[in-house]
């Protein structure tokens, strides 16, 4: 229940009545006012008179407005912050009244919301009145139909796929960058894609000793290497071989369930002097480490 509010002469006849002898309870029972509330009447006329310590009424009214003014102030830091963290400033008149339309919702004061942002509370109250325009409604429409095909897509379909959709699955005229900028102002991201081939550096990549000329004049002098792949019904089985060039005979060989490094190499098959061990540029087949500890050479690939 709010506080019931008495005039300045209404409280000062009261006080005089006390001066002139009547009693609390007598004075209240027929102005039908509360007993503390006489009394605080009273001690704040002494404070006022200086006979008791405390804040004067001038004091009270003055603390009050005070009070009310912080509020205030404290109101727009809360709708400046706001009006920061939703960045309109920077953009048109309607990208404003939407942002002072959701302050307001939030309770903000529709006056002060306007003069932060720098628009006219007259054109604010306008632009409610002012129905949609046939490009916000297609725009609407069009978001629930990109909703629809994200959510569909268990949240895969990105800016690319979400498009290719609309145009093929829906049927609907719409661009790319229109698809990108409503998913965009409506937070809707698909799944990253694939990462892309990236052509390695130079110095990083061995060096081709070979050049394709693959005649040797001695044995242990180039041995190829490759691996191929079988499907069995018990799964996949990997044969790798190395061949010496001059000779033409396999030198080693394996077949095992994993793409490994072929095991056929042994001490007896390793050259006496430095060989160079060339494979195709697939990483799994011989490792730098196997081909120098065997014949002390790099091989041609990747690392």
């Amino acid at each position: 229940m709010s506080r019931r509010a008495y005039p300045a002469e209404f409280r000062r006849k009261v006080l005089d009545l006390l001066a002139a002898g009547r009693k609390v309870e007598d004075v209240a029972g027929d102005l039908d006012v509360s007993d503390q509330t006489i009394y605080n009447w009273r001690r704040q006329d002494l404070i006022d008179r200086g006979l008791l310590q405390g804040l004067t009424t001038d004091g009270n009214v003055e603390l009050a407005a005070a009070k009310k003014r912080v509020a205030a102030l404290e109101d727009e830091l809360r709708a400046t912050k706001r009006a920061m963290g939703a960045g309109p400033r920077s953009g048109g008149p309607k990208a404003r009244y939407a942002a002072i339309k959701q302050m307001a919702a939030e309770g903000h004061v529709v006056q002060m919301c306007c003069r932060i942002l720098d628009v006219a509370e007259s054109g604010y109250y306008d632009w409610l009145k002012r129905p949609p325009s046939p490009q916000a409604v297609r725009h609407a429409l069009l978001i629930a139909v990109i909703r629809e095909v994200h959510a569909a897509s268990r949240g895969t379909y990105g800016v690319r796929r979400v498009p290719a959709e609309l145009r093929l699955g829906r049927n609907l005229t719409v661009g790319h960058g229109q698809v990108e900028a409503l998913m965009a102002n409506a937070r809707l991201k698909g799944v990253a894609g694939r990462p892309k081939w990236r052509r390695s550096a130079p110095d990083s990549r061995a060096l081709d000793r070979v050049n394709r000329q693959f005649s040797r004049d001695r044995v242990n002098a180039l041995w190829v290497t490759d691996i191929t792949e079988h499907p069995t019904r018990e799964g996949k089985v990997y044969c790798a071989a190395v061949l010496d060039t001059y000779s033409r005979r396999i030198v080693g060989w394996s077949i095992v369930t994993r793409q490994v490094i072929p095991q056929g190499w042994s001490s007896r098959n390793s050259p006496g002097r430095a060989c160079v061990v060339r494979s195709t540029r697939r990483s799994g087949l011989v490792s730098s480490r196997r081909a120098r500890g065997v014949c002390g050479a790099d091989r041609k690939g990747r690392p």
